[in-house]
């Protein structure tokens, strides 16, 4: 596709997301809200979890999650010490992670315009030194709900995989490609693939073990 083409896409690809996280932020605010209800009984306040996150040429946003762990300097018991990630996660984090509810508030993003609906997912800062300069092109769109990568493995997809799914889909992004993602994302999150790595509760991080310069 050539550039002329690609900003063409990227221009109707803001305005569809746009309009596409209205009418879901709509159609969804019951479901939105009863998370919310159920996040604050549950793990009590804050109900959004939020971080900073590379977007678009790697300029940093906020983003917004529903909480799905305790707080970090909340022990299990009197006796626990630091608790790792996985003992964070709640059995209401791990439904929430497994139907991708938790992400429901990056609706909003998608409305401020810091994401896409689909698109690389935005990762850790921390990974910005670490990519090569091939895989550091997944930042040359805005990051998205969902993606090519999310659709083909998700999180049982090794690092370097994903991230060259997320190169592929940065050179052959089009708006019918979009829409094959979103109806896969719809039946990944009810099949619940591909949730987490094999033999662990959250994702790996990135270490930075790149096979391509």
């Amino acid at each position: 596709m050539s550039s002329t083409s690609h900003r063409a896409y990227d221009a109707a690809a803001r305005v569809l997301s746009l309009l596409c996280a209205l009418a879901i932020i709509i159609v969804l605010s019951p479901v939105i809200a009863i998370v919310a209800i159920a996040v604050r009984i549950r793990l009590g306040r804050p109900v959004f979890f939020t971080q900073e996150r590379p977007g678009l040429e790697g300029h940093l946003f906020t983003v917004h999650k529903f909480r799905t762990m305790r707080l970090a300097d909340e022990p299990l018991s009197s006796l626990d010490a630091v608790a790792t990630d996985a003992e964070r996660l709640t059995g209401l984090g791990r439904f929430l992670r497994a139907t991708s509810l938790d992400e429901l508030p990056q609706l909003f993003d998608v409305v401020s315009g810091h994401m896409n609906l689909v698109g690389p997912r935005p990762l850790l800062p921390e990974y910005l030194t670490r990519y090569s300069p091939y895989h550091a092109r997944r930042h040359e769109v805005r990051p998205g709900m969902t993606g090519w990568a999310q659709v083909n493995g998700r999180n049982q997809a090794s690092w370097d995989d994903r991230f060259d799914m997320d190169v592929w889909y940065v050179d052959h992004r089009s708006l019918p490609l979009d829409l094959r993602i979103l109806m896969r994302t719809v039946r990944v999150a009810l099949s619940r693939e591909g949730v987490s790595a094999e033999g662990s509760e959250t994702a790996l991080p990135y270490e930075g073990n790149c096979r391509r310069g």
